[in-house]
């Protein structure tokens, strides 16, 4: 479209001779600027240089600092969860402005995103870091280039980073700190344990989200920078309750409002980990966060032979790839998979959605089930 209104002003955008031109109509009305394209389009084709209105175009065209306070306003704030502005905020202030900022939006090239990943890694931040910082000045130009303020985005090469390590607790070690622990941390301990949710999600859990009648936790909701919102993913999911879930949600008298509160306010991250810090030593374990917890549920139920894409579900992961970081934690489906190279028969294993119960049917050739 090369007539469009920003703000309170029409403005025009075109291209003649691989030139671009973007000005402001001095008619302020579509028509107007439409009119005002097809004069300066003629001066052109005319040979006549319109250097100066260049000069006046080019002047108009935004930094890079004042249309990502724009973006953040509008497209940050609108489309993404509390603690993802905070983070954006952070990053372009931090960061991204010191560097880029005085750069008009079509200045920043390739090169400049090079020195300042070079610059950045220099200062001794991780890869993942600078790779997080990469996607937000991507996004923030992708923005720009869908409202036709610039043609195109540089090319932005994220950094390599080695894959991610993860904490968690063997079966033993999950029982020593259940035994060490009572009260509130134990059964927020337990069902973080058997559910897998993240930190947030849980606290954010209420009676309202517990489906007795089917047996099901239904997570649709999460404490995110002491807000309460959706989940990490903006997706529902339903989990179904082991029996000891089950017994212990039905054994609390008082069901209103939120299942885990201290005197009846919603719980802070900080002293919910001092408790679990305060756990893991009473069972003479290393101290762990409560996303150890959820790793652990995964992990346990990789290695119980759940399918990893049953995992994913569990989890409530938007990507694969997220939850491919416990794909190596399942042999037996990795052991069903070599064998089939030569021939040899192996157990087939059933995955159940009972939380990693895994049923262990017969052994049959594997080229039935491949049939």
């Amino acid at each position: 479209m090369s007539a469009y209104k920003r703000g309170e002003k029409w403005w025009i955008r075109f291209r003649f001779n691989h030139q671009r031109y973007f000005k402001c109509s001095p008619d302020n009305s579509k028509v107007g600027a439409r009119a005002y394209e097809a004069l300066l389009r003629q001066k052109l084709a005319r040979g006549e240089a319109i250097v100066e209105e260049r000069k006046v175009i080019k002047s108009e065209m935004l930094s890079f600092s004042d249309f990502s306070a724009q973006w953040l306003a509008t497209d940050v704030k609108n489309n993404n969860r509390y603690s993802e502005v905070l983070n954006k905020t952070s990053i372009l202030r931090a960061h991204l402005n010191p560097f880029f900022g005085k750069m008009l939006l079509d200045e920043i090239s390739s090169l400049h995103i090079e020195n300042f990943k070079a610059k950045k890694i220099k200062s001794g931040l991780a890869n993942k870091t600078i790779n997080n910082h990469l996607i937000v000045i991507s996004k923030c130009l992708k923005t720009a280039q869908e409202r036709e303020l610039i043609e195109k985005i540089p090319k932005i090469r994220l950094l390599k980073v080695q894959p991610q390590k993860f904490d968690f607790l063997t079966e033993e070690e999950s029982q020593s700190l259940l035994s060490s622990s009572d009260g509130l941390v134990r059964d927020m301990i337990l069902i973080a344990l058997k559910t897998g949710l993240r930190f947030g999600e849980l606290i954010a859990l209420s009676w309202e989200d517990i489906d007795f009648k089917n047996n099901l936790m239904i997570v649709r909701k999460s404490f995110s920078c002491g807000r309460l919102g959706g989940t990490k993913s903006n997706k529902i999911r339903y989990i179904p309750l082991l029996d000891e879930v089950s017994e212990l949600l039905l054994a609390k008298t008082s069901r209103n409002g939120f299942i885990f509160t201290r005197d009846g306010q919603s719980l802070c991250k900080v002293s919910c980990l001092r408790w679990l810090h305060k756990a893991c030593k009473a069972a003479g374990l290393r101290n762990i966060g409560w996303h150890s917890l959820r790793h652990t549920f995964a992990s346990h139920l990789a290695q119980n032979g759940v399918s990893i894409t049953l995992v994913k579900e569990l989890l409530g992961h938007s990507d694969i790839r997220t939850t491919m970081r416990y794909s190596h934690l399942t042999p037996m489906a990795t052991r069903i998979a070599i064998n089939t190279l030569n021939g040899k028969s192996g157990d087939i294993v059933e995955t159940i959605s009972s939380l990693g119960e895994v049923k262990v049917l017969k052994s049959l050739p594997l080229q039935v089930v491949a049939a």
